[in-house]
């Protein structure tokens, strides 16, 4: 779009991120600020949703944690992103896993992706 734009956002774009598809089981390390202290914390669950592109590029992250479905959004860019792991590639033939929502025990397994060596 406007070279002046991007020249200024590639200088917030993070170089050592994953590459990150829907289905893939991730854990996102965020900073919190409590106070005047500052913790990581880890969210894991899997990518149901990839949204944007260059530094407003988001992921939308889905876990059921005791017997409740959370979901949250994060900027894959910001600062408050420490980093991502991806623990599992899932093979999934959408982009947008929305149909997770409706789904609870078994029936939310994704298939793992084997990769060729």
């Amino acid at each position: 779009m406007n070279p002046i734009i991007d020249e200024l956002e590639k200088a917030y774009l993070k170089e050592e991120l994953p590459q990150l598809n829907s289905g893939d089981t991730v854990k996102v390390f965020v900073r919190i600020v409590e106070g005047n202290k500052e913790r990581l914390q880890a969210f894991e669950g899997t990518i149901i949703k990839q949204h944007g592109s260059g530094i407003n590029k988001t992921i939308t992250v889905r876990k059921v944690f005791q017997g409740v479905g959370v979901e949250r959004v994060f900027l894959v860019n910001s600062p408050r992103v420490e980093k991502i792991n991806v623990l599992r590639r899932g093979d999934v033939r959408r982009s947008k896993l929305y149909y997770l929502r409706e789904r609870s025990g078994k029936a939310t397994r994704i298939k793992e992706k084997i990769e060729k060596r």
